[in-house]
C-alpha cells in the first residue's frame, strides 16, 4: 500500500494543490505534504474526510480494489478445495489399502 502515492494521484487528477485540499479537510499545506512523502499519515476521520475530498472511496485511496479483494478471496477458496481434494485422494487410498488388505485376509484363511 503507498496511500502518500495514491494521495497525491487522486488530488493532482483534480488539479487540487496542497493547499486547496488541505483547506477542504481542515489540515495545512504541510501536512499533506507529509502525507504524500509517507512521513506521517492520517489518522482514520482525515482518511474519511481524504475519500470525500478526492471523490473516490477509501478502499480505492488505501490501495485496495474490489478486484484485488475478489482474486484474494478466489484463490483462498481455490487454496481451500486443493486441500480438500488431497484429503480426499489421502482418504480413498486408504480404503482402497484396507479393502485390499481385508480381501488378502479373507483368501489367506479360506
Amino acid at each position: 500500500m503507498d496511500l502518500g502515492k495514491n494521495i497525491l494521484t487522486f488530488r493532482k487528477s483534480l488539479r487540487l494543490s496542497q493547499e486547496k485540499l488541505g483547506d477542504e479537510i481542515g489540515v495545512t499545506r504541510q501536512t499533506i505534504s507529509n502525507w504524500e512523502c509517507n512521513l506521517t499519515t492520517p489518522d482514520a476521520y482525515q482518511l474519511i474526510a481524504l475519500a470525500n475530498a478526492l471523490h473516490v472511496s477509501l478502499d480505492s485511496l488505501v490501495g485496495h480494489s474490489q478486484e484485488s479483494f475478489l482474486v484474494e478471496k478466489v484463490t483462498n477458496v481455490e487454496e481451500e478445495i486443493m486441500k480438500a481434494n488431497r484429503l480426499l485422494k489421502i482418504s480413498i487410498y486408504i480404503l482402497v489399502f484396507v479393502v485390499v488388505l481385508l480381501i488378502f485376509v479373507f483368501i489367506s484363511s479360506n
